[in-house]
């Protein structure tokens, strides 16, 4: 899906149903959403609030509107998924949230690096927001690993070059 093209015309779908979502979207879609990053994504993850069940049916029956006019759009392409992520964030995390999620799943996945690329966090952010990330996880070698990648990142970046 094409982030802001698929979330303005849900839009429209809720509002001619009389409904409305204020939430905050992480991961590619919100990338998409910011212009950060131009690419497709799979689906649009809804870090906070929890989806009311209305919204809920609403996204599967939009889903199911869109593919019937050749879109390829998944009943759950709209969900909580990463909500858990919200437990472990510290206090100010609304804040930064968007650094802070792509570093994490960089770390945990490997599948990020051009998000975080296109975020281009400045060497304080990424300092500290690796030492949030090394707490995330009980691995004895996570740290390593975490700082790690963040090194990798930085030099990409061009971080003191």
């Amino acid at each position: 899906m094409h982030p802001k093209e698929t979330i303005s015309a849900f839009d429209l779908f809720l509002v001619e149903r009389g409904l409305t979502l204020d939430a905050l979207a992480i991961g590619g879609a919100a990338l998409g959403l910011l212009g950060v990053i131009e690419r497709e994504t799979r689906d649009c993850d809804i870090l906070y609030p929890a989806l009311p069940e209305a919204i809920r049916r609403a996204a599967v029956e939009f889903a199911i509107e869109t593919r019937r006019r050749g879109g390829e759009l998944d009943d759950e392409w709209l969900n909580n998924g990463p909500s858990s992520l919200a437990d472990v964030l510290p206090p100010d995390w609304i804040n930064r949230v968007q650094m802070m999620s792509k570093v994490f799943a960089l770390c945990d996945r490997g599948l990020d690096l051009q998000d975080c690329v296109a975020l281009a966090p400045s060497p304080d952010e990424l300092t500290e927001i690796a030492a949030w990330v090394e707490r995330q996880d009980a691995h004895p070698n996570w740290p390593d690993h975490v700082r790690a990648v963040v090194a990798d990142l930085q030099v990409r970046l061009r971080h003191g070059i």
